[in-house]
């Protein structure tokens, strides 16, 4: 599953996202801070932003829990093992929504290495021949429930010896 190229630059895009979720702890991952992140600041001055460097997290931001992990101009600047690391334990131990910002060709990675981590492909962004997409993951949207998993198909003692399943 492509996105498709978006009409939004990334700024507005992880703009958007930062303000639908607002998160109040907010966990950067990245070479750089970006634009949209400070307009966010400026207008939510109750976030919390902890900012760390591409590789491991240092240990007060490994022991933190966040609502939201972004990482941006990050990628590229790790080996792919020490990325998936990074963000696996991201999203098991520290956060759960993670956005990822990413040159697929700069960092070597591939879209099937981010659907790995359960990231979905959100949306792609092109400016000449640069190609940045924007991966995102949220644990609520993780997996829809199943329509037969409620309490109607549970312990039916009726059906006890009725039907071999």
């Amino acid at each position: 599953m492509t996105a498709g190229i978006s009409s939004r630059t990334p700024q507005q895009a992880v703009a958007a996202l930062l303000e639908r979720y607002a998160p109040t702890q907010l966990l950067l991952i990245g070479a750089s801070e970006f634009p949209a992140l400070e307009a966010f600041k400026l207008a939510h001055p109750g976030t919390c932003v902890a900012h760390a460097a591409p590789g491991p997290l240092p240990a007060e931001l490994a022991a933190r829990r966040f609502d939201l992990a972004l990482a941006v101009d990050c990628l590229e600047h790790l080996p792919k093992r020490d990325g998936l690391n990074l963000l696996g334990g991201i999203r098991n131990l520290n956060a759960s929504r993670i956005a990822v910002l990413a040159d697929l060709e700069a960092s070597g990675w591939q879209e099937t290495d981010f659907f790995s981590l359960a990231l979905q492909a959100s949306e792609r962004f092109q400016r000449d021949d640069q190609v940045l997409t924007l991966f995102t993951y949220d644990l609520l949207d993780y997996k829809q429930v199943p329509d037969w998993l409620n309490s109607r198909f549970w312990a039916n003692p009726e059906n006890f010896g009725k039907y071999w399943w």
